[in-house]
């Protein structure tokens, strides 16, 4: 019986990533000339088992390229070689290439070699003792090689039980042949008779001759795999194609070359083009095994998404779940029993604890899917890194708050928009070494990513100490591009916001960094999508703070529950301001018919659900309804509902997923009386109402009295 190797595929490809990602954050960390052993040790040994774990399921793409890589990575934890810039960088590229290659691989593409080719190139470069870029002509770097060529004899003994472990000599002898031209030899003196022979052990073994140019470590870490399950024994030895190579063979081990029955033939390698056919033959017999995995993977669609949980989250539920036993059998006793006054009070009394076992219950299993915003966090040392450089600028990076947690859906919508805003602070808002040392301030500038709780939400803020925003360069922009009037009055926070305005730019060229009119109206949008908020503060020559307030989960909702006619919805309580009662006195009307209440300083526009949603049957006059003052888009608007009702958590059920998009409407949820609920979003609902212009967040009508004009 065989293994089918394709079932730990996934948690390959999961530790292969985070071996990646531990290798990117140690090589951030390696300052040349700087470096500790311990770091070094741990880029390698991520760079080991990647290459170990991906040359036994097949990968030959990755296990051939991490193999040179991890040469490298040897000779300078060995002291053999000296770490320099240029190796931190040509590494870190490499940690991407290899990224590349994985996800191929996972989405069972055929990965792109041109990238991983040429960094392989230069790496082959610098083994061989020259420029990573290359030098010199075709001619001479051939007469080099084969000045450096030795001869390497290799016996290679596996034990029976090889197979068993996992590993597949196939593939270490396809690593070898990448190494340089080899003959292989096989024998077949250790298989029994027939009624003792076991097809799940291994009974051949194998000589090889290995002319090549690479060093005799090399070789010995194709086996480090198997060292422990065969006897293999390595010694360097005249050159390969002398005509007494046979001749120094095991005599007592027949080539199996002479046995022309048996399924194994030795394979000749007496020229280079037959050295190269051997090859080319391995590597086909290597991609026809990957293709026939890759096919039985295809087959079992084993493509579902996994996620690490503590051993102390998954205690505490099963606690959860024995207290929500108790309860139930101690609710089913008293059903059994005759229904008196006393077993009424234990049957509250049992309901009340069922309660109380369920909302722990739930809080439980909500916290297995929260994460750390370490993994967010995590990708931005090396993005701010390249992009420091290409700007020419010295740049900190500090972190806080790294392992406060977030739901795992809402973690990974989150990573773009929070890529904008650094990349905003480290375009726009830091200064070049010069400007900050003529200012008076420090060289290296700072940005400083924060993440805390504050009530049901999490707080993210990107800081810098950059120069700040240019107020008056952001109202002469929007002057220009016609998204004020040089006659409107606005404070500093308001002239802020513009730059959340669609289209809105102030950078005086474009770049592939910033400057194309687009980023900071998709960052609101994409937050706002997630229910959350972005606002901004800043001071100029001091620096500017970015603050994202998000829900803690995507799946469960604080709402208010409120009712309109006959029909019960649910109000986000995050967008929730106030509600109040309304006093007519202070209501009037503006362009196109729209009320608004004065409240307070402010003018708040007021909407009728019943009219938007085309109910029948609700309370039409002002007096006798309420008013639930909501926030979107830095507006408050009033909703006209007929009655308030509850306050409840709800799980939030997709009307995407099971029905259509509905304009106004960002989900669902069942009550507990089995009705269907719908959740309103706010922002969509004032699109529906008509009240803002499209595609902006600027309002039709000016709330003081007069029309806007048109868009």
């Amino acid at each position: 019986m065989s293994i089918d190797l394709s079932q730990f595929f996934d948690v390959f490809f999961e530790e292969s990533f985070e071996g990646l990602d531990a290798m990117e954050a140690e090589l951030l960390n390696l300052e040349p000339g700087k470096e500790d052993s311990e770091t070094i040790n741990t880029i390698f040994r991520a760079a080991h088992s990647i290459k170990g774990g991906s040359g036994t399921f097949g990968f030959v793409s990755v296990s051939d390229f991490t193999h040179v890589l991890e040469t490298l990575l040897d000779q300078i934890r060995d002291g053999q070689r000296v770490l320099t810039a240029e190796h931190v960088n040509l590494l870190l590229k490499s940690v991407d290439c290899v990224r590349g290659l994985l996800g191929a691989l996972q989405a069972e593409e055929e990965p792109d070699l041109s990238e991983s080719n040429e960094l392989k190139a230069r790496f082959e470069a610098i083994l061989g003792g020259e420029s990573s870029e290359p030098t010199g002509t075709e001619e001479n770097e051939v007469v080099s090689e084969a000045q450096q060529s030795t001869t390497y004899q290799i016996d290679f003994k596996p034990e029976p039980h090889l197979f068993k472990t996992g590993n597949e000599p196939l593939y270490m002898f396809s690593e070898l042949a990448e190494l340089g031209q080899l003959e292989v030899s096989a024998f077949h003196d250790g298989i029994p008779d027939f009624l003792e022979f076991d097809p799940e052990d291994c009974f051949l073994h194998w000589r090889f001759f290995l002319t090549t140019t690479k060093p005799e470590p090399c070789i010995s870490e194709i086996f480090e795999w198997v060292e422990d399950d065969a006897d293999i024994k390595i010694e360097a030895c005249g050159g390969l194609f002398e005509d007494d190579t046979l001749d120094a063979q095991d005599t007592s081990a027949e080539p199996i070359s002479n046995q022309p029955e048996q399924p194994v033939v030795e394979t000749p390698a007496n020229t280079s083009a037959q050295a190269e056919e051997n090859l080319a033959a391995v590597q086909k017999k290597v991609e026809s095994v990957k293709t026939s995995k890759a096919e039985s993977r295809k087959a079992n669609d084993s493509t579902a998404t996994s996620i690490r949980v503590g051993i102390d989250k998954v205690d505490s539920l099963i606690n959860m779940v024995g207290e929500l036993v108790i309860t139930q059998a101690m609710l089913s006793q008293i059903g059994d029993q005759e229904i008196t006054e006393s077993s009424i009070a234990a049957l509250q009394e049992g309901l009340t604890q069922l309660a109380h076992n369920t909302r722990d219950l739930q809080e439980n299993v909500m916290r297995i899917r929260m994460l750390p915003i370490s993994f967010v966090f995590s990708r931005f040392p090396r993005l701010v890194r390249d992009t420091s450089q290409k700007l020419n600028k010295q740049v900190e990076l500090k972190l806080v708050g790294e392992q406060t947690e977030l739901d795992k859906t809402v973690m990974e919508k989150l990573s773009d928009p929070m890529v904008h805003l650094v990349r905003n602070s480290l375009d726009h808002g830091l200064e070049t070494p010069e400007e900050r040392i003529a200012n008076g301030k420090d060289p290296v500038g700072t940005v400083t990513l924060n993440a805390f709780h504050q009530g049901g939400n999490i707080v993210i803020e990107i800081m810098d100490d950059g120069k700040g925003l240019d107020t008056e360069k952001i109202r002469s922009k929007a002057i220009a591009n016609g998204l004020i009037n040089e006659a409107d009055d606005l404070s500093v926070e308001e002239v802020n916001e513009l730059i959340f305005m669609p289209g809105f730019s102030t950078a005086d060229s474009v770049s592939d960094i910033s400057g194309r009119g687009v980023g900071m109206d998709v960052v609101r949008r994409n937050i706002q999508a997630l229910n959350g908020s972005v606002e901004v503060t800043s001071k100029q020559g001091v620096g500017s703070t970015f603050t994202i307030r998000l829900p803690l989960t995507l799946a469960i909702l604080d709402g208010q529950l409120v009712q309109v006619a006959t029909h019960t919805y649910i109000i986000p309580l995050i967008s929730i301001v106030e509600s109040l009662q309304i006093d007519i006195s202070k209501v009037s009307k503006v362009g196109k018919g729209l009320e608004v209440l004065r409240l307070r300083d402010e003018y708040i526009p007021i909407l009728r659900l019943y009219d938007i949603f085309s109910h029948q049957g609700a309370r039409e006059e002002l007096d006798k309804t309420l008013l639930v003052v909501v926030e979107s888009d830095n507006y408050k608007i009033g909703l006209l509902v007929d009655d308030l009702l509850a306050q409840q958590q709800v799980v939030i059920k997709s009307l995407e997923a099971n029905y259509q998009k509905v304009d106004g409407i960002s989900g669902a949820t069942i009550l507990g009386d089995g009705t269907v609920s719908l959740i309103i979003d706010i922002s969509g609902l004032i699109k529906l109402s008509g009240l803002r212009r499209p595609g902006s967040t600027e309002l039709l009508v000016d709330l003081k009295g007069e029309e806007a004009e048109p868009a």
